[in-house]
């Protein structure tokens, strides 16, 4: 076992029983060493770094403690080893276990006592509406709109980071916290200890990394739908903003626009001449963003190579068929090196070469037809035991080929994350959502702890992405909804397979694939529309303030958009709010999340003067109000006397 100081007030703790530790630092960054304080008596050891302490008894137990000597964690022991302690037991319960998987290595549990009172956030994205985590049972993987990052910020005053990419699962229970990896070497995992939620945080960004400064014109509105099928259907979009005047940065190109997955490439037969419409595109000051995807085909013609070359991931039983959309179909593999630098290749000749700056790297947990976790085989080990990191290596890929190609603010969309990926510039959406307000509720909860796992760049598709009519009066209303609570959000991206859907332009190539119903601004009726252009206009106007945001970001680690407890720690009650939020110090925003809801009820934190930024009203912090908000109004309050030009 080790326990290192790992960064400022800072520990990270490994157990293992193979004859050596492991090397791998998986998420985290190495760190200088730094002095620490080590006691070794009869009955326990002790090592302190900074405001942080761990105490190892001789019967095997640890508990950490910050510098005054209060418990943050505490292992969860039942042993009879020391019959003076009081976790003497007959029960027999480790708090560390490593058990024997015959023929391979070792399943890993790790066991902690619960406070009941402790509240619990981030841990990435869940599609479940709760923002405090304590009391839930979650899967320590990756699915179609579930994006594991496994650290915990406690109300207790530490953070924790599950330092291990293998499948695996965490039960905050009431009784006690159990942290499990179904194969591994090694248990592993990083604590730190701080006075605030911002100092936790920032500790956590500084051993595991950073986002890029964000692009200028990533900080706009970007237009998307499932699926402009041909240039001119793409172009005509694009000028159909300008000729109205309406604010738009990005223009997306998605899914089966290549003749084959697996061949990076635009299909010629409805995408002529790129290069010309690229520049055209950026004539008109708009980037153009294509989708990627890592299925690789069996007819597509780089299949025989990569094969024989080893870049696809492999099956343990069966046949070597992950997915089987649209063809039968095996992922390029990013954990080898050569792989990422085949698929890159591909990619910068045929886009980067082009104009694009920035991909959207679809499919990266990597999904599968069937989840079937330990069939699955990467150049770097089992999925069963290193697959969380898929993402982190396809956003890798993209992030070290853009890097040496000269650019260095990258961003680049993915489905999924794990920790560390911000460091490659992976702005991440919640994926293939539903219309609904009860989706439109989960995406909240989940942009909130996805920002407190360590990932700032997040964003939704508005409107959600399946279903929704545009001449549903029900959809309307959920769209500008959603449209408004976009505004505020780190990126603001309008995406949706929208029905009625339209039929294939061709049968051949990525033309087989069916579109969606329109999805402009312009779709939803008059009174949406002009909602709509109210808030680009004020999403464009925000541009100098969240510009402010993404160098906090890239600086600190510091959310965009935060619960009320990040800059309210003292406030016990900004510690229960769950439904409104913070976008930046100045701006708390109150979406409205509920069909049929033309008012809500807003706590504003104690410690703050808040102003309604849309009636000018000045009210005192520490209080519940009633504020109307009818379909054109999301509430939103200034803090201390802040000049956002929202109600401009």
């Amino acid at each position: 076992m080790w326990i290192q100081a790992w960064g400022e007030n800072s520990l990270r703790i490994r157990s293992t029983k193979i004859a050596s530790m492991p090397e791998e630092d998986w998420a985290l960054i190495e760190q200088e060493e730094r002095e620490t304080e080590i006691e070794i008596g009869e009955s326990r050891a002790t090592i302190t770094n900074g405001k942080i302490r761990a105490c190892l008894a001789k019967a095997g137990k640890m508990t950490i403690c910050d510098r005054n000597d209060k418990i943050l964690l505490d292992e969860f022991l039942r042993n009879r080893i020391d019959d003076k302690a009081d976790y003497c037991s007959a029960l027999e319960i480790q708090a560390r276990e490593h058990r024997p998987i015959l023929g391979g290595d070792y399943s890993i549990t790790a066991r902690f006592e619960s406070d009941p009172r402790e509240k619990l956030y981030g841990m990435g994205q869940y599609q479940q509406p709760f923002l405090n985590l304590k009391g839930t049972d979650l899967e320590l993987a990756h699915r179609n709109s579930q994006a594991s990052v496994p650290f915990v910020l406690s109300s207790l005053g530490y953070g924790f980071l599950w330092n291990n990419p293998g499948i695996g699962r965490v039960v905050f229970g009431k009784n006690l916290t159990t942290w499990e990896a179904y194969s591994s070497k090694c248990l592993d995992y990083w604590v730190t200890a701080g006075d605030t939620p911002a100092e936790i945080e920032e500790s956590y960004a500084r051993v595991t990394g950073t986002v890029p400064m964000m692009p200028d014109y990533a900080m706009g509105f970007w237009q998307c739908k499932l699926r402009y099928q041909t240039q001119e259907e793409l172009l005509s979009v694009a000028k159909e903003y300008k000729r109205r005047n309406l604010p738009i940065s990005v223009i997306v190109i998605d899914f089966f626009h290549w003749p084959l997955q697996g061949e990076w490439k635009f299909d010629k037969d409805y995408w002529p001449d790129p290069d010309a419409m690229i520049q055209e595109l950026k004539t008109l000051g708009i980037e153009l963003m294509v989708s990627i995807w890592p299925t690789v085909d069996y007819r597509s013609e780089n299949f025989q190579e990569m094969m024989e070359r080893g870049y696809l991931i492999r099956t343990d039983r069966g046949l070597r068929i992950a997915m089987d959309y649209q063809g039968n179909t095996i992922h390029f593999d990013p954990t080898n090196p050569a792989a990422r630098k085949y698929v890159w290749e591909k990619a910068k000749q045929n886009y980067y070469e082009k104009g694009i700056r920035i991909f959207w790297l679809d499919e990266a947990e990597p999904e599968y037809s069937v989840y079937d976790f330990d069939n699955f085989r990467y150049h770097l080990g089992s999925n069963l035991q290193i697959g969380n990191l898929y993402p982190v290596m396809y956003a890798k890929t993209f992030h070290d080929g853009m890097k040496e190609a000269g650019q260095d603010r990258i961003l680049n969309l993915l489905r999924c994350a794990w920790a560390g990926s911000q460091r490659y510039g992976a702005l991440v959406w919640s994926g293939d959502i539903h219309s609904s307000f009860k989706s439109l509720r989960n995406q909240f909860a989940a942009g909130l702890n996805m920002g407190l796992a360590g990932i700032p760049w997040w964003t939704t598709d508005i409107g959600g992405f399946h279903g929704g009519n545009p001449d549903d009066p029900e959809f309307r209303e959920l769209f500008v909804r959603w449209f408004e609570y976009g505004a505020f959000c780190p990126v603001m991206r309008l995406h949706g397979f929208r029905e009625p859907k339209q039929p294939p332009r061709g049968t051949t190539g990525g033309a087989g694939c069916v579109s969606g119903a329109a999805n402009e601004v312009w779709s939803f009726g008059e009174e949406a529309y002009e909602i709509c252009k109210r808030y680009l206009l004020i999403r464009e106007r925000l541009k100098p303030y969240i510009k402010k945001l993404m160098a906090e970001a890239h600086e600190k680690g510091t959310p965009v958009i935060r619960p009320l407890f990040y800059d309210f720690p003292e406030d016990i009650t900004a510690w229960q709010v769950e439904d409104e939020y913070l976008f930046g110090p100045d701006a708390l925003v109150a979406p409205i999340m509920h069909e049929g809801m033309v008012s809500r009820h807003v706590y504003l934190p104690e410690g703050a003067s808040w102003v309604n930024a849309w009636t000018s009203e000045a009210f005192a912090g520490g209080h519940l109000i009633k504020v109307d908000a009818p379909l054109d109004i999301i509430p939103v309050f200034l803090r201390d006397g802040a000049k956002l030009p929202i109600n401009a």
